[in-house]
């Protein structure tokens, strides 16, 4: 068993399905104590029971406040400390220029700005030397993407905030790093493409003809680089952000 993250305090936000679930198996399987949140209790009781080690499920909304404060609150009196924080928690949805409507806007600026946000801020009295965070970023926020631009409006604005917190906390020894995923074959991918399942895989499988490398990603593959990047083998990285996208955004 590997042991990169042995004895470290993560918490992964979104960690109850995709790839939040599979980066805390990776996690896990490495040694750490991993915390996840989930807005669905069904589904967060579920992914705890498949992380297995010890792993503890919190129920949050991380684009609610008072839901962040308790959920770093339960951290501190269990763990006292994090070592690892992964703010995961996001999604979007499909709307072109014209149809962009209010609520569209709020809730995905809520769940990926907001919630990466304060997430981050209410973690800090929690994080030390040497701790890592890593923000969920996407390969959207440097490419055209038609009917998702606000989503990779949120993924842009996410970028600059780790460039501008890593000056913030210059010289505390807390790294700030950035993965930025492509296709990646999660529910909240093929859920894009509605409930139909000949639907779902014509999406899956447009997009593997756009990827150089031919094919959508897995979350596991996800999970091992926020792996590398939440160990001291990434010491020296910081404020970078990590494309794991098959390629499709140097292209």
């Amino acid at each position: 068993m590997s042991s990169k993250l042995d004895g470290k305090v993560a918490v992964i936000t979104g960690g109850s399905t995709g790839i939040g679930l599979a980066t805390a198996k990776v996690f896990a399987h490495a040694g750490a104590q991993v915390f996840i949140t989930g807005r669905r209790q069904a589904e967060l009781d579920a992914a705890v029971e498949e992380i297995g080690a010890g792993a503890i499920g919190i129920q949050a909304d991380s684009a609610k406040l008072p839901d962040l404060e308790t959920l770093f609150a339960k951290v501190k009196s269990v763990a006292g400390r994090v070592d690892v924080l992964f703010a995961n928690a996001g999604g979007g949805s499909f709307l072109p220029l014209g149809s962009i409507t209010e609520a569209q806007y709020d809730d995905t600026f809520d769940r990926n700005v907001k919630g990466v946000l304060f997430t981050v801020q209410c973690a800090l009295p929690l994080l030390g030397e040497g701790a890592s965070v890593i923000i969920t970023g996407s390969n959207t926020s440097i490419m055209g993407t038609p009917s998702f631009s606000v989503y990779s409006a949120t993924k842009a604005a996410v970028r600059n905030l780790v460039r501008s917190w890593i000056l913030d906390l210059k010289g505390r020894g807390i790294r700030i790093n950035t993965i930025s995923p492509g296709p990646i074959h999660t529910p909240g991918l093929v859920g894009l493409a509605g409930p139909d399942a000949t639907a779902q895989q014509g999406l899956l499988d447009y997009l593997a003809t756009q990827i150089p490398l031919g094919r959508v990603g897995e979350p596991e593959e996800v999970g091992k680089v926020v792996a590398f990047l939440a160990s001291d083998d990434s010491s020296f990285i910081n404020g970078a952000e990590i494309f794991v996208d098959g390629g499709l955004a140097q292209v």
